[in-house]
């Protein structure tokens, strides 16, 4: 989900983000030790906080975003820096951490569909020595944190070589099921055994761990890249009878994906909750009457053929993150009217609206003035309050609530966060 995985948009253009380096984990003593830089009194916008609402962090494992902070360190190594980002959103008053599980086609837990995670190991499908997932669920419930499994559904690989992964990897088994796209090795949602063998690889862990939700983020058909087709021809000759055109095939793929995945982790466990935390813009106004006041690049419903609305109305998911990574009043896509449009989208519909924050671009000065302030995001949250759907926050990503460049974390916690709540 960036700067590696997620996307950014400028004046309508998408352009792809890059969140700054990590100094280095902050252990409890240090993270409690930092005195939080609150407005004063007179100024905040505090109020008491719901009984219960979410307030989470996203921690990325692809490529290393966040943890382990490389790839070979001992067992030892990694349960310690896994441990402090725990201690971390302790320490901010966070209650879920959502940990990526399955970035790419692969397992941070012993799967029996997919190798080991290289970016634990450096080598992919070499056995760290631990259970990355397991203890990360144990660690979290003592600390009364939920844990939300991330999975990526479709991407492979962050090449086009498949020579470079694992001889028994399924995409080298069943090189029939992959795409190469932008870069990439993509897995096509189009084919139904795909869909059914990715559900297979995640409810793996559902079935394993007490996870408290399983949590996709924004990549369903991969974002678009000038001048390349993805190559879904021989799919589409094959199942795409009775729609329109490819688009509306592509969108049921994804819908059926969604709706699918819905049903089986219910008949897992019904207290598993699913979560999607989608790029902001599902369609602009000017696209369609029913899409917000933006003039985004990018609109998941035409380009990633993810109808995030629907999943929304028809309540197929319990929770909707939308990744509302812009500044208020920024012109192409204002943070202030997104966070009204999915708010009007869930209200009365049975999904919690969750929002995506971008405390990646707080001190970052490759973005806007804005995200130069340090209440900025403070007042993200002070806004949304207004919104009776807005049920939490999450905050991308772990290494920045770490880091905490500028404070604008610890001024949220100082702000909204007296006090922990249940999710």
């Amino acid at each position: 989900m960036g700067r590696i995985t997620r996307r950014g948009l400028l004046a309508g253009t998408l352009v792809a983000g890059t969140a700054g380096a990590v100094n280095g984990l902050v252990t409890v003593g240090a993270a409690e030790a930092r005195a939080p830089q609150a407005a004063p009194a007179s100024a905040r916008p505090w109020k008491a906080p719901r009984a219960r609402e979410l307030r989470g962090v996203w921690l990325a494992t692809v490529s290393n975003l966040d943890w382990p902070s490389r790839p070979g360190l001992s067992a030892v190594e990694q349960r310690g820096e896994l441990l402090a980002h725990l201690d971390r959103a302790v320490a901010d008053r966070l209650n879920v951490v959502v940990l990526q599980v399955r970035p790419t086609a692969d397992a941070l837990w012993p799967s029996p569909y997919e190798p080991w995670a290289q970016y634990l190991t450096g080598t992919q499908g070499q056995d760290p020595g631990w259970d990355p997932l397991g203890t990360a669920v144990r660690e979290a419930h003592r600390r009364g944190l939920e844990l939300h499994a991330w999975f990526n559904p479709y991407r492979v690989a962050n090449h086009t070589d498949p020579s470079r992964l694992v001889p028994t990897h399924p995409a080298r088994v069943h090189p029939d099921w992959v795409v190469a796209y932008g870069g990439r090795l993509y897995y096509n949602p189009g084919l139904p055994e795909v869909r059914r063998f990715v559900q297979d690889a995640m409810l793996d862990a559902v079935s394993k761990y007490a996870v408290d939700a399983v949590h996709w983020d924004d990549y369903f058909y991969p974002y678009p890249v000038a001048g390349q087709r993805f190559a879904d021809d021989d799919a589409y000759a094959r199942y795409g009878a009775g729609f329109p055109d490819r688009d509306a095939w592509r969108r049921d793929n994804i819908d059926k994906l969604v709706r699918e995945t819905a049903a089986r982790i219910k008949a897992v466990n019904k207290r598993v909750r699913f979560g999607i935390s989608p790029f902001a813009v599902w369609r602009n106004a000017a696209t369609d009457p029913l899409g917000s006041p933006t003039t985004a690049g990018v609109q998941t419903y035409d380009d990633l053929h993810a109808d995030t609305r629907k999943w929304v109305r028809e309540h197929w998911i319990d929770y909707i993150c939308p990744q509302v990574y812009w500044n208020i009043g920024f012109p192409a896509a204002d943070y202030a009217k997104l966070v009204a449009w999915w708010d009007a989208v869930a209200r009365g519909s049975g999904t919690d609206l969750v929002i995506g924050e971008a405390l990646y671009k707080a001190g970052d000065p490759a973005q806007p003035a804005a995200w130069q302030d340090p209440a900025e995001l403070s007042r993200h949250l002070t806004l949304a309050r207004k919104y009776p759907s807005v049920r939490g926050h999450c905050f991308f990503s772990a290494k920045d609530v770490a880091q905490d460049r500028i404070g604008a974390m610890a001024r949220v916690v100082a702000d909204h966060y007296p006090g922990r709540v249940r999710p």
